[in-house]
């Protein structure tokens, strides 16, 4: 669905597991109520209506890939019909970590035609900002293992059959997600933010691209604060 018949403004972060968009998401959250911006945080996976189930299934290892499309999609409509669209409405800036891509990303490489897939969140609004954080998937992996000795069943792809090694699973899931990711740049108008670059290069980048949305009267904060950047 287009841009259009609200007053606030969704801007979404995408990207694999290790990208660093919910620092960077976390981080624009703080500068925008810092400057009296009105912000509602949602986060992907998050709604109490369907999470109790989707953790039964993923502790039991029985989610074929259209139960978990469809548990996420319900997730997604649950938010989406309570949260987000209403407080658009209302002139909220809404912060997305993870938005529909993840689904086109995820759900298609787990074997969800792709067309159908669409179809489940047509439903959906464009976002007025998608940034995509691009990593090689060996740093997202990198970040991801680091303090973690061991990876979730689904986290690491082995419902795929991809290697009988949940690591190599894990990397070449990461591997093809990413390469989702890549076709939908110029497909849906992704942003794409270089993932490697220094923090504070990263969230200069991101409020450069905010600061258009953001409406003439409200005050502007150029600089980013050290300090701020310390507490990631």
């Amino acid at each position: 669905m287009p841009r259009t018949g609200r007053k606030g403004r969704l801007i979404v972060v995408e990207g694999i597991d290790g990208s660093g968009k919910s620092t960077q998401l976390h981080l624009l959250d703080k500068w925008l109520r810092s400057i009296g911006v009105s912000v509602f945080f949602t986060e992907w996976n998050s709604s109490d209506v369907v999470k109790e189930i989707t953790s039964k299934g993923k502790k039991k290892a029985l989610l074929t890939p259209t139960t978990f499309c469809l548990l996420h999609a319900t997730d997604f409509a649950d938010r989406y019909e309570r949260n987000i669209s209403p407080l658009l409405e209302a002139g909220y800036f809404v912060l997305a970590d993870r938005y529909i891509y993840t689904a086109f990303a995820r759900d298609i490489v787990r074997g969800c035609n792709p067309t159908w897939v669409r179809k489940v969140y047509s439903f959906a609004i464009v976002p007025d900002a998608a940034f995509y954080f691009r990593v090689p998937p060996d740093v997202g992996m990198a970040r991801i293992l680091e303090g973690r000795p061991k990876l979730k069943y689904y986290e690491a792809g082995m419902d795929l059959n991809l290697s009988n090694d949940e690591y190599e699973s894990y990397r070449i899931f990461q591997s093809r997600i990413v390469d989702q990711y890549e076709s939908m740049v110029k497909k849906d108008g992704l942003i794409v933010i270089d993932g490697t670059l220094d923090i504070e290069k990263q969230q200069e980048m991101m409020r450069q691209r905010v600061r258009r949305l953001i409406p003439a009267a409200k005050p502007r904060v150029p600089i980013l604060d050290q300090k701020e950047v310390a507490l990631y």
